[in-house]
Protein backbone atom coordinates (compact mmCIF):
# COMPACT_ATOMS: atom_id res chain seq x y z
CA UNK A 1 0.00 0.00 0.00
CA UNK A 2 1.19 3.34 -0.63
CA UNK A 3 1.52 6.71 1.31
CA UNK A 4 -1.85 7.52 0.43
CA UNK A 5 -3.83 4.33 1.25
CA UNK A 6 -4.25 4.09 -2.77
CA UNK A 7 -5.11 -0.46 -2.60
CA UNK A 8 -5.22 -2.52 -5.57
CA UNK A 9 -8.52 -2.77 -6.01
CA UNK A 10 -8.44 -6.10 -8.38
CA UNK A 11 -6.72 -8.62 -5.20
CA UNK A 12 -5.85 -8.53 -1.94
CA UNK A 13 -3.12 -10.90 -1.22
CA UNK A 14 0.04 -10.89 0.43
CA UNK A 15 2.73 -8.53 -1.48
CA UNK A 16 6.40 -9.65 -1.50
CA UNK A 17 8.85 -6.47 -0.53
CA UNK A 18 11.00 -6.60 -3.55
CA UNK A 19 11.95 -3.77 -5.14
CA UNK A 20 12.01 -3.14 -9.30
CA UNK A 21 14.75 -1.44 -11.59
CA UNK A 22 13.77 1.66 -13.25
CA UNK A 23 14.76 3.52 -15.97
CA UNK A 24 13.45 6.87 -17.15
CA UNK A 25 12.98 8.94 -20.46
CA UNK A 26 12.54 12.12 -20.57
CA UNK A 27 14.15 14.69 -17.93
CA UNK A 28 11.77 17.01 -18.42
CA UNK A 29 8.24 16.39 -17.84
CA UNK A 30 9.95 12.99 -15.81
CA UNK A 31 11.41 15.41 -13.01
CA UNK A 32 8.29 14.07 -10.39
CA UNK A 33 9.00 10.37 -11.39
CA UNK A 34 13.05 10.56 -10.20
CA UNK A 35 12.07 12.34 -7.33
CA UNK A 36 9.38 10.05 -6.52
CA UNK A 37 10.89 6.97 -7.19
CA UNK A 38 14.43 7.96 -5.42
CA UNK A 39 11.75 8.46 -1.63
CA UNK A 40 10.52 5.13 -2.18
CA UNK A 41 11.95 1.47 -1.03
CA UNK A 42 10.00 -0.65 -4.01
CA UNK A 43 11.91 1.36 -6.76
CA UNK A 44 15.65 1.34 -7.51
CA UNK A 45 16.25 4.18 -9.92
CA UNK A 46 19.11 2.75 -12.17
CA UNK A 47 19.53 4.75 -15.37
CA UNK A 48 17.34 7.95 -17.08
CA UNK A 49 17.86 9.23 -20.21
CA UNK A 50 17.40 12.67 -22.40
CA UNK A 51 18.57 13.77 -25.97
CA UNK A 52 19.43 17.15 -24.00
CA UNK A 53 22.61 16.46 -21.99
CA UNK A 54 22.28 19.92 -20.43
CA UNK A 55 19.05 18.14 -18.65
CA UNK A 56 20.71 15.49 -17.93
CA UNK A 57 22.97 17.00 -16.12
CA UNK A 58 20.91 19.48 -14.20
CA UNK A 59 18.53 16.39 -12.62
CA UNK A 60 21.98 14.26 -11.82
CA UNK A 61 23.05 18.14 -9.64
CA UNK A 62 19.41 17.91 -8.73
CA UNK A 63 19.20 14.53 -7.32
CA UNK A 64 22.64 13.07 -6.60
CA UNK A 65 22.18 10.54 -10.21
CA UNK A 66 25.82 9.26 -10.90
CA UNK A 67 24.58 7.92 -14.71
CA UNK A 68 23.05 9.21 -17.83
CA UNK A 69 22.82 8.38 -21.30
CA UNK A 70 21.52 10.13 -24.34
CA UNK A 71 20.70 7.13 -26.08
CA UNK A 72 17.29 5.07 -25.49
CA UNK A 73 18.58 1.96 -26.43
CA UNK A 74 21.32 2.01 -23.44
CA UNK A 75 17.64 1.45 -21.34
CA UNK A 76 16.04 -0.84 -23.70
CA UNK A 77 19.30 -2.84 -23.93
CA UNK A 78 20.26 -3.03 -20.19
CA UNK A 79 19.19 -6.11 -18.87
CA UNK A 80 19.07 -4.70 -15.24
CA UNK A 81 15.97 -2.62 -16.20
CA UNK A 82 12.96 -4.12 -15.47
CA UNK A 83 10.45 -1.24 -16.25
CA UNK A 84 10.90 2.04 -18.25
CA UNK A 85 8.91 5.29 -17.63
CA UNK A 86 8.29 7.52 -20.71
CA UNK A 87 8.13 11.34 -20.70
CA UNK A 88 8.91 12.35 -23.65
CA UNK A 89 6.76 14.74 -25.66
CA UNK A 90 3.06 13.09 -26.86
CA UNK A 91 3.98 12.63 -30.49
CA UNK A 92 6.96 10.24 -29.08
CA UNK A 93 4.88 7.94 -26.57
CA UNK A 94 3.29 5.37 -29.45
CA UNK A 95 7.36 5.10 -30.13
CA UNK A 96 8.95 5.02 -27.25
CA UNK A 97 6.37 2.51 -25.92
CA UNK A 98 6.47 -0.04 -29.20
CA UNK A 99 10.19 -0.05 -28.64
CA UNK A 100 10.18 -1.10 -24.62
CA UNK A 101 7.72 -3.64 -25.02
CA UNK A 102 9.73 -5.11 -27.74
CA UNK A 103 12.48 -5.20 -25.41
CA UNK A 104 10.66 -6.64 -22.98
CA UNK A 105 10.17 -3.95 -20.67
CA UNK A 106 6.99 -3.20 -18.72
CA UNK A 107 5.74 0.41 -19.51
CA UNK A 108 4.80 3.59 -17.67
CA UNK A 109 3.82 5.59 -19.39
CA UNK A 110 2.75 9.84 -18.76
CA UNK A 111 -0.48 10.95 -20.16
CA UNK A 112 -1.95 10.95 -22.53
CA UNK A 113 -1.29 7.55 -23.39
CA UNK A 114 -1.34 8.76 -27.59
CA UNK A 115 -2.26 11.68 -29.21
CA UNK A 116 -4.14 9.92 -31.36
CA UNK A 117 -5.27 6.58 -32.50
CA UNK A 118 -3.33 5.90 -35.43
CA UNK A 119 -0.86 3.96 -33.47
CA UNK A 120 -3.80 1.92 -31.36
CA UNK A 121 -3.65 -1.15 -33.26
CA UNK A 122 0.33 -2.13 -34.07
CA UNK A 123 0.61 -1.19 -29.63
CA UNK A 124 -1.91 -3.73 -29.25
CA UNK A 125 0.22 -6.12 -31.48
CA UNK A 126 3.37 -5.30 -29.88
CA UNK A 127 1.68 -5.68 -26.25
CA UNK A 128 -0.49 -8.88 -27.01
CA UNK A 129 3.22 -10.74 -27.96
CA UNK A 130 5.17 -9.02 -25.14
CA UNK A 131 2.99 -10.03 -22.28
CA UNK A 132 4.19 -6.98 -20.10
CA UNK A 133 2.27 -4.32 -18.68
CA UNK A 134 1.65 -1.09 -19.31
CA UNK A 135 -0.02 1.75 -17.08
CA UNK A 136 -0.50 4.81 -18.13
CA UNK A 137 -0.06 7.38 -15.13
CA UNK A 138 -3.26 9.05 -14.90
CA UNK A 139 -2.03 10.23 -11.80
CA UNK A 140 -5.07 12.35 -10.46
CA UNK A 141 -6.34 9.20 -9.56
CA UNK A 142 -3.63 9.10 -7.22
CA UNK A 143 -3.97 12.24 -5.09
CA UNK A 144 -4.82 12.77 -1.46
CA UNK A 145 -8.79 13.50 -2.32
CA UNK A 146 -9.48 11.22 -5.07
CA UNK A 147 -8.27 8.49 -2.67
CA UNK A 148 -10.46 9.00 -0.19
CA UNK A 149 -13.69 9.83 -2.97
CA UNK A 150 -12.49 6.51 -4.43
CA UNK A 151 -12.61 4.58 -1.30
CA UNK A 152 -16.31 6.63 -0.52
CA UNK A 153 -17.29 5.37 -3.97
CA UNK A 154 -16.07 1.71 -3.34
CA UNK A 155 -17.52 1.72 -0.06
CA UNK A 156 -21.12 2.07 -1.42
CA UNK A 157 -21.23 5.62 0.69
CA UNK A 158 -22.47 7.43 -2.82
CA UNK A 159 -25.73 5.20 -3.11
CA UNK A 160 -26.67 4.65 -6.82
CA UNK A 161 -24.15 7.18 -8.38
CA UNK A 162 -26.22 9.08 -10.87
CA UNK A 163 -23.83 12.42 -12.62
CA UNK A 164 -20.46 13.25 -12.73
CA UNK A 165 -19.21 16.81 -13.03
CA UNK A 166 -15.14 16.92 -13.46
CA UNK A 167 -13.23 20.05 -14.99
CA UNK A 168 -9.75 21.40 -15.18
CA UNK A 169 -9.54 25.19 -15.42
CA UNK A 170 -6.27 26.67 -15.24
CA UNK A 171 -4.17 29.58 -16.67
CA UNK A 172 -1.65 27.48 -18.45
CA UNK A 173 0.07 29.52 -20.45
CA UNK A 174 3.74 29.19 -18.92
CA UNK A 175 3.10 25.22 -20.38
CA UNK A 176 2.93 27.09 -23.91
CA UNK A 177 7.04 27.96 -23.36
CA UNK A 178 7.89 24.71 -24.10
CA UNK A 179 8.99 24.21 -28.11
CA UNK A 180 7.46 20.93 -28.22
CA UNK A 181 3.95 22.08 -26.91
CA UNK A 182 3.84 24.75 -29.73
CA UNK A 183 4.50 22.22 -32.78
CA UNK A 184 2.17 20.03 -34.53
CA UNK A 185 0.46 17.19 -32.24
CA UNK A 186 -0.39 19.58 -29.05
CA UNK A 187 -3.81 19.44 -27.77
CA UNK A 188 -4.79 21.14 -24.66
CA UNK A 189 -7.54 18.48 -24.74
CA UNK A 190 -5.10 15.97 -24.83
CA UNK A 191 -2.99 17.42 -22.18
CA UNK A 192 -4.49 19.09 -19.85
CA UNK A 193 -8.50 18.32 -20.15
CA UNK A 194 -7.85 14.57 -20.23
CA UNK A 195 -7.23 14.57 -16.30
CA UNK A 196 -11.26 15.29 -16.09
CA UNK A 197 -12.15 12.92 -18.83
CA UNK A 198 -10.18 10.05 -17.08
CA UNK A 199 -12.01 10.80 -13.74
CA UNK A 200 -15.93 10.97 -15.45
CA UNK A 201 -15.04 7.62 -17.13
CA UNK A 202 -13.15 6.37 -13.95
CA UNK A 203 -16.59 6.27 -12.42
CA UNK A 204 -18.71 6.14 -15.86
CA UNK A 205 -16.21 3.71 -17.87
CA UNK A 206 -19.19 2.64 -20.63
CA UNK A 207 -20.18 6.54 -21.53
CA UNK A 208 -21.74 5.74 -25.31
CA UNK A 209 -22.25 9.13 -26.57
CA UNK A 210 -20.81 12.61 -26.20
CA UNK A 211 -21.65 16.12 -27.07
CA UNK A 212 -19.89 19.49 -26.67
CA UNK A 213 -18.42 22.51 -28.10
CA UNK A 214 -15.15 24.04 -28.23
CA UNK A 215 -13.48 27.37 -28.75
CA UNK A 216 -9.96 29.39 -29.48
CA UNK A 217 -9.67 32.63 -28.26
CA UNK A 218 -7.31 35.02 -29.00
CA UNK A 219 -5.19 34.62 -26.40
CA UNK A 220 -4.55 30.63 -27.48
CA UNK A 221 -3.93 32.16 -31.35
CA UNK A 222 -1.53 34.49 -30.03
CA UNK A 223 0.64 31.12 -29.49
CA UNK A 224 -0.16 30.22 -33.04
CA UNK A 225 -2.14 27.42 -31.85
CA UNK A 226 -5.59 26.79 -33.51
CA UNK A 227 -6.52 23.76 -31.11
CA UNK A 228 -10.01 25.08 -28.80
CA UNK A 229 -8.75 26.09 -25.21
CA UNK A 230 -12.26 26.25 -24.26
CA UNK A 231 -14.07 22.71 -23.98
CA UNK A 232 -17.64 21.97 -22.46
CA UNK A 233 -18.97 18.61 -22.77
CA UNK A 234 -22.27 16.09 -21.53
CA UNK A 235 -21.62 12.73 -22.10
CA UNK A 236 -24.20 10.07 -21.46
CA UNK A 237 -23.55 6.15 -20.52
CA UNK A 238 -25.38 2.73 -21.34
CA UNK A 239 -27.37 3.13 -18.35
CA UNK A 240 -28.20 6.80 -19.48
CA UNK A 241 -26.18 8.51 -16.38
CA UNK A 242 -24.70 11.72 -16.99
CA UNK A 243 -20.83 13.04 -16.81
CA UNK A 244 -20.26 16.83 -17.55
CA UNK A 245 -16.49 17.77 -18.44
CA UNK A 246 -15.33 21.26 -18.59
CA UNK A 247 -12.05 23.14 -19.64
CA UNK A 248 -10.49 26.04 -20.36
CA UNK A 249 -6.68 27.06 -20.21
CA UNK A 250 -5.59 30.48 -21.34
CA UNK A 251 -7.42 32.48 -19.38
CA UNK A 252 -6.87 34.18 -15.96
CA UNK A 253 -9.27 32.23 -13.29
CA UNK A 254 -9.89 32.97 -9.53
CA UNK A 255 -7.85 30.54 -7.89
CA UNK A 256 -9.74 30.24 -4.71
CA UNK A 257 -13.00 29.60 -6.35
CA UNK A 258 -11.29 27.41 -9.28
CA UNK A 259 -8.88 24.91 -7.93
CA UNK A 260 -7.63 23.43 -10.51
CA UNK A 261 -9.02 19.99 -11.15
CA UNK A 262 -12.23 19.03 -9.50
CA UNK A 263 -14.18 16.05 -9.64
CA UNK A 264 -18.11 15.51 -8.04
CA UNK A 265 -19.78 12.44 -7.69
CA UNK A 266 -23.73 12.54 -7.42
CA UNK A 267 -25.46 9.44 -5.76
CA UNK A 268 -28.71 8.57 -4.15
CA UNK A 269 -26.93 8.07 -0.99
CA UNK A 270 -24.29 10.93 -0.58
CA UNK A 271 -22.12 14.13 -2.22
CA UNK A 272 -19.13 14.36 -2.44
CA UNK A 273 -16.07 16.97 -4.21
CA UNK A 274 -13.32 15.96 -4.56
CA UNK A 275 -10.58 18.74 -5.66
CA UNK A 276 -6.92 19.28 -7.08
CA UNK A 277 -4.04 21.39 -6.07
CA UNK A 278 -6.27 22.13 -2.50
CA UNK A 279 -5.73 19.07 -0.68
CA UNK A 280 -9.53 19.12 0.18
CA UNK A 281 -12.33 16.86 0.45
CA UNK A 282 -16.00 17.87 0.86
CA UNK A 283 -18.64 15.03 1.17
CA UNK A 284 -22.47 15.13 2.41
CA UNK A 285 -22.96 11.63 3.04
CA UNK A 286 -26.83 11.56 5.09
CA UNK A 287 -26.97 11.68 8.61
CA UNK A 288 -23.70 12.99 8.75
CA UNK A 289 -23.45 17.07 8.16
CA UNK A 290 -21.55 17.82 5.50
CA UNK A 291 -17.97 17.73 6.06
CA UNK A 292 -14.58 19.41 4.43
CA UNK A 293 -11.72 16.92 5.01
CA UNK A 294 -8.19 18.80 4.92
CA UNK A 295 -4.98 17.50 4.60
CA UNK A 296 -3.18 19.86 3.98
CA UNK A 297 -0.22 18.05 6.15
CA UNK A 298 0.40 16.35 3.38
CA UNK A 299 1.85 19.31 0.90
CA UNK A 300 5.38 18.38 1.24
CA UNK A 301 5.05 14.77 -0.06
CA UNK A 302 2.66 15.93 -3.08
CA UNK A 303 4.37 19.23 -3.93
CA UNK A 304 8.34 19.03 -3.60
CA UNK A 305 9.70 21.73 -6.04
CA UNK A 306 8.12 24.27 -7.67
CA UNK A 307 5.01 25.11 -5.71
CA UNK A 308 2.15 22.92 -7.10
CA UNK A 309 3.21 22.71 -10.70
CA UNK A 310 4.75 19.25 -10.03
CA UNK A 311 3.68 16.75 -8.03
CA UNK A 312 5.83 14.12 -6.90
CA UNK A 313 3.72 12.53 -4.23
CA UNK A 314 1.23 11.70 -7.09
CA UNK A 315 3.94 9.83 -9.03
CA UNK A 316 5.12 7.95 -5.70
CA UNK A 317 1.61 6.68 -5.27
CA UNK A 318 1.45 5.01 -8.58
CA UNK A 319 4.72 3.94 -9.27
CA UNK A 320 3.94 1.99 -5.46
CA UNK A 321 0.54 0.92 -6.88
CA UNK A 322 2.13 -0.69 -9.88
CA UNK A 323 4.78 -2.26 -7.49
CA UNK A 324 2.25 -3.95 -5.77
CA UNK A 325 0.22 -5.21 -9.08
CA UNK A 326 3.52 -6.74 -10.14
CA UNK A 327 4.16 -8.59 -6.53
CA UNK A 328 0.16 -10.12 -7.34
CA UNK A 329 0.55 -10.50 -11.02
CA UNK A 330 -2.30 -8.29 -11.40
CA UNK A 331 -3.26 -5.50 -14.44
CA UNK A 332 -2.44 -2.05 -13.14
CA UNK A 333 -5.22 0.25 -14.35
CA UNK A 334 -5.68 2.46 -16.64
CA UNK A 335 -3.72 -0.40 -18.87
CA UNK A 336 -3.03 -0.09 -22.46
CA UNK A 337 -6.55 -1.02 -23.11
CA UNK A 338 -8.58 1.62 -21.03
CA UNK A 339 -5.93 4.29 -22.28
CA UNK A 340 -6.79 3.50 -25.86
CA UNK A 341 -10.53 3.61 -24.84
CA UNK A 342 -10.31 6.75 -23.51
CA UNK A 343 -8.12 8.21 -26.76
CA UNK A 344 -11.44 6.88 -28.89
CA UNK A 345 -13.72 8.92 -25.94
CA UNK A 346 -11.48 12.23 -26.81
CA UNK A 347 -11.70 11.29 -30.71
CA UNK A 348 -15.45 11.82 -30.26
CA UNK A 349 -15.80 14.88 -28.22
CA UNK A 350 -13.33 15.58 -30.93
CA UNK A 351 -15.52 15.13 -33.58
CA UNK A 352 -18.50 16.05 -32.08
CA UNK A 353 -16.86 19.91 -31.79
CA UNK A 354 -15.98 19.32 -35.07
CA UNK A 355 -20.10 18.26 -36.20
CA UNK A 356 -21.84 20.24 -34.05
CA UNK A 357 -23.83 16.98 -33.20
CA UNK A 358 -23.31 13.52 -30.86
CA UNK A 359 -21.31 11.38 -31.54
CA UNK A 360 -20.90 7.47 -30.37
CA UNK A 361 -17.80 6.22 -29.28
CA UNK A 362 -18.60 2.34 -30.72
CA UNK A 363 -18.57 4.25 -34.09
CA UNK A 364 -14.94 5.53 -33.36
CA UNK A 365 -13.96 2.56 -32.54
CA UNK A 366 -15.50 0.99 -35.57
CA UNK A 367 -13.62 3.39 -37.46
CA UNK A 368 -10.10 2.52 -36.23
CA UNK A 369 -10.96 -0.86 -36.14
CA UNK A 370 -10.48 -1.14 -32.42
CA UNK A 371 -11.44 -4.40 -30.80
CA UNK A 372 -10.80 -4.47 -27.22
Amino acid sequence: MSEAGHLVEEVALPKTSRSYKLGVIGLGEGRSILSAALQSNRWELTNVCDINEEMCKLRCEEFGLTRYTRQYEDLLNDPDIEVIAIYTPDQLHGQHIKMALEAGKHVIVTKPLLPSLEEANELLRVWKLSGKHVFVGQSSRFFEPMIHQRNDFLAGRHGELDTVEAYYISDSRWFLQKDWSRQKGFSWMYNFMIHAVDLAKWYLPDIEEVFGYGHSSSNNKAYGLTVPDTMRFVMKDTEGRIAQVSGSYTKPTIKHVDPGISCTLRGTKGTSRAVYSKLLYHTHFPPEQPITHSYEEKFPYYFRFEGASHHAGEYQNYIEYFAECLDHGTTPKPDLKEGIHTIALMTAMERSMEKGQPVKVKQIMHDFSLDL
